[in-house]
């Protein structure tokens, strides 16, 4: 089981949108918060070209992921929480014999604080961050880095569990299955359009319908 973290098992999408809006202000643009929020889910290398140009990035984009990088651990970081039950959730599908990968655009030590955050690191056996992926979703490469760190594992043995249309996508391209769930804000028939197999609503939901599920199967 390969599980996306913002969005999906911490209740991070807002924040994440807030630090880019007040970035981009910085770096003087004025974009609206839902079209940012629709962008959380890229990692900065996908999600600035939507709205800088090639030389603006070249110029500054850096620095640009640099403020917010920082911006974001200092003002936000702090305010995210674990979805209920993401733990129990874990344990689940750990005394179901199942393995459990983390694949996430966000930062290693971000990693490390949602880890902890949601009571799992000791039920995590490998995990990827942004440092271990050329390019962010929708590109698959965080989960060929994950899928590659679990060895053993061929596509077809893995699910995806994830709450945007990007982690969908960069799945499929592998190919691997996803389960969408719907507390990162997306709506269900999005994350179907984008190639979820199943939806539920939140890792409470995923859990209490655990039987039957493709992670249980």
């Amino acid at each position: 089981m390969i599980f996306d973290i913002d969005g999906t098992l911490v209740d991070s999408v807002d924040l994440h949108a807030r630090a880019w809006q007040e970035t981009f202000r910085h770096f003087g643009k004025e974009i609206p918060f839902k079209d940012v929020r629709r962008q959380i889910g890229k990692g900065g290398d996908q999600l600035m070209p939507v709205f800088f140009t090639k030389e603006e990035i070249d110029r500054f984009g850096e620095e640009m992921e640099e403020f917010r990088g920082d911006l974001y651990k200092r003002e936000y970081l702090s305010q995210v929480r674990a979805f209920p039950q993401t733990r129990e959730l874990f344990e689940r599908i750990s005394a179901d014999g199942k393995r459990i990968a983390l694949a996430s655009s966000a930062k290693e030590d971000e990693l490390d604080t949602y880890q902890k955050l949601a009571r799992i690191e000791d039920l995590v056996e490998k995990e990827t961050s942004a440092d271990d992926a050329e390019k962010s979703k929708p590109h698959p490469d965080i989960f060929e880095a994950a899928l590659a760190q679990l060895a053993d594992i061929e596509p077809e043995e893995a699910v995806v569990v994830g709450d945007t249309p990007y982690d969908a996508e960069a799945a499929g391209k592998i190919p691997l299955r996803t389960v969408g769930v719907l507390c990162g804000g997306w709506a269900e028939d999005e994350l179907r359009a984008a190639g979820c197999i199943a939806i539920y609503r939140d890792p409470a939901d995923l859990l209490a319908r655990f039987e039957g599920s493709p992670l249980q199967k």
